[in-house]
């Protein structure tokens, strides 16, 4: 099964113009990620997807792979689905370019598990949620497993509702692999009710009963939605370069 990274990075952010650019410790958020990504053993190519020249002159000039991809794209994994489009691979991985302290073995589990699934499933990862006001933060998407963990549902909204017996909570942690005919496939499928409802584009999965298999970890995770963000990250790093 040969496995690809790809790294989604748009220049135009809502909250954040640059964004990838943003530097963390004098480092740009797209080098953090890309030597972060490149780090894992099991990928046999990381690419970085972006809509802006600039992007893709950082990334190559560290002697990384980039690739210029339409600016009209409304998600990373329709970003990804292009560049996925034009290559050769079974097993695409998307790791979001503002997450700089995603972790290499959870990049190699994620390939590990497909190859035991088959290359039949979706990959994704959750982290148990610690602190209380997470519960409820909107922007903290909540995911709910069955006993194999796969994916029942998520919402923004805090499920389970704690009626009876209290059980953990958990967060979806952003990161996807797709296999590529499910990939092709989920770029083509029209938004669902429940997806337009959350706003949250993994419900396209499940409403089209494509299973989508959870990783639990224990990893740190800050994505950097805003400039405050920046300051969060560094503090993390505690003078380190790399985590």
């Amino acid at each position: 099964m040969k496995a690809i990274g790809i790294i989604p990075a748009r220049y135009a952010s809502t909250r954040f113009p640059g964004k990838p650019l943003a530097l963390i410790a004098g480092v740009p958020m797209i080098e953090r990620v890309y030597r972060q990504v490149c780090q894992s053993e099991e990928l046999e190519r990381v690419i970085v997807a972006t809509d802006h020249e600039e992007i893709k002159r950082v990334v190559e000039s560290i002697g990384g792979e980039a690739i210029l991809t339409s600016a009209a794209h409304e998600t990373g994994s329709d970003r990804m689905a292009e560049v996925a489009s034009n290559i050769e691979g079974d097993f695409f991985i998307n790791i979001q370019g503002d997450e700089p302290l995603i972790q290499p073995t959870l990049i190699n589990e994620m390939v590990r598990t497909s190859r035991k699934q088959q290359n039949r499933a979706v990959i994704t990862a959750m982290k148990k949620i610690n602190r209380p006001e997470d519960i409820t933060d909107p922007n903290v998407v909540k995911v709910v497993t069955n006993e194999q963990n796969e994916a029942l549902y998520f919402s923004r909204a805090p499920i389970p509702f704690q009626r009876g017996e209290k059980t953990d909570y958990f967060k979806h942690i952003g990161v996807y692999g797709y296999p590529r005919e499910i990939l092709m496939r989920f770029v083509m499928l029209p938004q669902t009710p429940l997806e337009q409802a959350e706003m949250l584009e993994q419900l396209r999965l499940i409403e089209n009963n494509i299973l989508i298999k959870m990783i639990a970890t224990d990893d740190p995770f800050h994505g950097v939605d805003t400039k405050e963000d920046i300051q969060k990250i560094e503090e993390i790093l505690g003078g380190k370069q790399y985590v």
